[in-house]
């Protein structure tokens, strides 16, 4: 294993910004719920762009860019990953609806099914909510949503925190898409 090298950013490819924003985007939105860290924020953004997301929708009191705590980690998806912001949760959600997007709170409820178990219709639209660090998504939101998905988890602790949380679903998502 003594041949084992790190590969360069020359030999990785990555495309530049314009030519991501033009590149063929996973069919999802990301709607953050009031989520009050600026990094988690940042975060999101970072985990969009590299699963090729169409576009994340800030909501309530979640920061908005630019902003240094959220430049931080996301290392310069805001520029990549086109975004909006919305003052009212359930606006934005009603406006999603009516653009023909399946609407998925990440929350664990009374009628959350199992993330594992969600296979997304390629010919269909989505929007993922994910909730405020503290009180998960609103109330209100979960009222207009199509269907609940969790994360299952075998620890002592309830929940994930909210960056690890979209990685996930993303990933699980993207994976359904692209592979």
């Amino acid at each position: 294993m003594s041949d084992i090298r790190k590969i360069s950013m020359e030999e990785l490819g990555r495309v530049s910004i314009d030519a991501f924003k033009d590149a063929a985007k996973i069919p999802v939105v990301i709607l953050l719920d009031n989520v009050r860290s600026l990094n988690n924020v940042g975060s999101a953004f970072r985990t969009a762009d590299a699963f090729a997301v169409e576009k994340i929708i800030l909501t309530g009191i979640t920061g908005t860019p630019p902003h240094r705590e959220i430049q931080k980690t996301a290392l310069g998806a805001t520029e990549s990953v086109a975004w909006e912001y919305e003052t009212n949760t359930t606006e934005a959600i009603q406006k999603l609806k009516q653009a023909g997007h399946i609407i998925i709170a990440i929350e664990q409820t009374n009628q959350s099914k199992s993330l594992q178990n969600f296979n997304p219709e390629s010919d269909k639209k989505y929007c993922f909510i994910f909730g405020n660090e503290v009180s998960g998504v609103s109330d209100e939101a979960l009222q207009l949503v199509d269907d609940c998905l969790e994360i299952p988890q075998s620890g002592t602790k309830h929940s994930l925190n909210i960056s690890v949380c979209v990685g996930v679903v993303l990933w699980h998502v993207y994976h359904q898409y692209r592979f």
